[in-house]
């Protein structure tokens, strides 16, 4: 494994920022790393970069414990934290030299640096200040610096918040590609990035991990009901429909169309077109609507029972 955390844990006064966090990252996989605000996500960030020790517990980052081999730690990680720290007054070829050269990798700093200005689409941007690039250079940049040195891991916070949607597009798409051949930690709040990018989701909520799971498998763990929309070509009562056999509730929302609440041990789909049938109703929608994983979110961060 490339991430082992084992019972991590800080406390800052009498709040239990992180509370016995544990959980594993391997090579070739993006973890999602998702929490409401002040949950916990960014201090486990740095405790697993060593910027913030932790208070108990243990982690191993690709076989370097953070407490005892800081030094080897740090040098396995490329980090992007959320506000992407860089010195605007540097031209953004001078400053990945600048960081090259932190990360001693002498003879090979002008490869790998024309390496990453590649990689991330800096070309046409590269001899600007990055105080002149918009946001979303910027945040290449930051990955860039992130990347320089070739680790093992990468942990970024929030890479994509406030880029526009084409750059969200390129950004997701270099995520994806790097989470090939690394181990990835990735916070976010946008949930469409988590299913678009991550292999495996790990929600903490109030310090605790609430969830570590496939995105697939949360949505179908969570989900004990089915939902179906449905539509006729006249009003029908909400009494009526609920009558249908396995249809525990009916909703009715605008004109002819209803939600009806499913066990999921059951398909009503048939027993609604008989309904239709017998009632001599024209069946104009039938589709089952999946659980959303903000869904999932919500119903899992509402409470701090842990898993």
């Amino acid at each position: 494994m490339s991430i082992q955390v084992n019972q991590l844990t800080k406390i800052y006064g009498l709040q239990h920022a992180v509370d016995k966090v544990s959980f594993e990252a391997k090579e070739g996989e993006i973890l999602g790393f998702l929490g409401p605000n002040g949950a916990g996500k960014s201090t486990t960030m740095k405790m697993l970069t060593c910027y913030v020790p932790p208070t108990s517990g243990t982690a191993l980052v690709c076989g370097y414990d953070i407490l005892k081999n800081p030094i080897e730690v740090r040098q396995q990680i490329g980090y992007l934290p959320e506000n992407n720290p860089l010195y605007l007054d540097m031209f953004v070829r001078e400053y990945l030299e600048f960081v090259a050269h932190l990360h001693k990798l002498g003879k090979h700093t002008q490869q790998r640096v024309e390496e990453m200005i590649h990689t991330t689409g800096l070309n046409t941007e590269q001899h600007k200040k990055i105080g002149q690039l918009s946001k979303g250079y910027r945040q290449r940049v930051g990955l860039a610096q992130a990347m320089i040195h070739d680790p093992k891991v990468l942990i970024l916070d929030e890479p994509t918040t406030g880029l526009d949607p084409n750059q969200l597009a390129e950004i997701r798409q270099l995520i994806k590609t790097l989470g090939e051949k690394k181990t990835v930690i990735l916070s976010t709040h946008i949930m469409q990035e988590v299913q678009a990018l991550c292999n495996r989701v790990l929600i903490i909520n109030q310090g605790k991990i609430v969830a570590n799971d496939t995105a697939e498998q949360l949505q179908q763990r969570t989900n004990q009901q089915t939902l179906l929309l449905v539509e006729f070509n006249q009003h029908v009562s909400t009494q009526k429909l609920e009558k249908i056999e396995h249809v525990t509730q009916a909703t009715h929302l605008d004109g002819n169309k209803y939600h009806l609440t499913v066990n999921n041990q059951h398909d009503a789909r048939p027993k609604v077109f008989e309904f239709a049938v017998q009632n001599n109703l024209i069946l104009l929608t039938l589709q089952r609507e999946t659980t959303k994983l903000e869904d999932v979110f919500k119903q899992l961060t509402s409470t701090a029972s842990a898993v």
